[in-house]
């Protein structure tokens, strides 16, 4: 993947600022005008942007502590061991919090749906991922936030600005140009990719369903249960090999910012609005840019940097707009 970078430079975010406003006219003077916000509302969606935006680089943190793992250990087997362990602490941190004298709540149908959707989505996900380039599944499951956006449309009936759709498109297309994927190498797993992107989102929007009164943080255990009992039916199919003290402590470690990535995206969808604070999604892909030159030195070319002005610019466009 050559289009590892360090943060983008502010005239970079700046430039990509300027040319959506330019294209698109000022965020405050689109039309129709549509009604204020209510202060409550206003504040929910800073909340949840937040929330994303850090969700996102635990996600990312985590990706990268599995893939420098996943050099010496079966998909199966670290994945299982990374979800025991984030098991573990978000029931250790449900028990401080006293939220597991509620532990009925997550036999609730919708918490069960939700981690249903969460496992095979990650199954899915990562089937595809081992027959793609990461540049093409990375490019697909950026997607989301485009499917998030239609089915909250069509089955919350958000009312999304025109220059909202705007900014997921374009956002979406700085993540093409970044990742750079190429025609090429999109087959059959392409598509099971792109069902696991469709199943990340319904995820996501069950999640937007379950009662308020459920503690989050009994939904990011449930999820975390999910994932650890299906990939350890998984792992059934697979050899497993010893384990060393160095492994052990990395995935733990990543079992950490796995939980806390669970938890921020729970806390984000769950508030605001769901086609607002979709998008924000993309931030992961800079995350994952800042990581990759960190540690692997990877540096982009000239259209990649061109894809970070877009992804930044729209991302600025739509928290301006909101």
């Amino acid at each position: 993947m050559a289009c590892i970078v360090a943060p983008a430079p502010a005239g970079i975010i700046a430039a990509g600022y300027r040319f959506f406003s330019f294209c698109f006219g000022p965020p405050r003077k689109m039309a129709p005008p549509m009604p204020e916000q209510p202060p409550e509302l206003r504040a929910a969606n800073r909340r949840s942007i937040i929330a994303m935006s850090a969700g996102m680089a635990s996600f990312v943190t985590n990706d990268s502590l599995v893939k420098y793992v996943s050099e010496s250990l079966p998909s199966s087997q670290l994945i299982f061991m990374r979800g025991v362990f984030a098991t573990l602490l978000v029931l250790a941190v449900a028990h401080a919090l006293g939220a597991t004298r509620q532990a009925g709540a997550l036999l609730d149908r919708r918490v069960l749906l939700r981690a249903g959707f969460d496992a095979l989505a990650t199954v899915v996900y990562l089937t595809s991922l081992f027959h793609l380039p990461i540049a093409n599944a990375t490019a697909i499951n950026m997607a989301t936030p485009l499917v998030i956006t239609l089915m909250a449309v069509l089955l919350f009936d958000e009312k999304v600005r025109l220059g909202r759709w705007l900014a997921i498109a374009v956002g979406f297309a700085g993540v093409l140009l970044i990742v750079q994927p190429t025609p090429a190498s999109f087959n059959a797993y392409a598509i099971l990719c792109l069902l696991g992107t469709v199943l990340h989102a319904a995820r996501d929007l069950t999640t937007r369903t379950i009662h308020r009164g459920i503690p989050t943080v009994l939904v990011t255990l449930s999820t975390a249960v999910a994932v650890t009992m299906l990939s350890g039916a998984w792992g059934l199919f697979q050899d497993w090999q010893p384990m060393s003290a160095a492994q052990l402590g990395l995935l733990a470690l990543a079992g950490v910012f796995l939980s806390g990535g669970y938890f921020l995206l729970t806390v984000a969808m769950r508030n605001g609005e769901m086609s607002l604070v979709a998008p924000f999604r993309y931030t992961g892909l800079l995350f994952a840019l800042v990581i990759g030159f960190v540690v692997w030195g990877d540096v982009p070319n000239a259209v990649a940097f061109s894809g970070i002005a877009l992804l930044a610019g729209a991302g600025l466009y739509v928290l301006r707009a909101r």
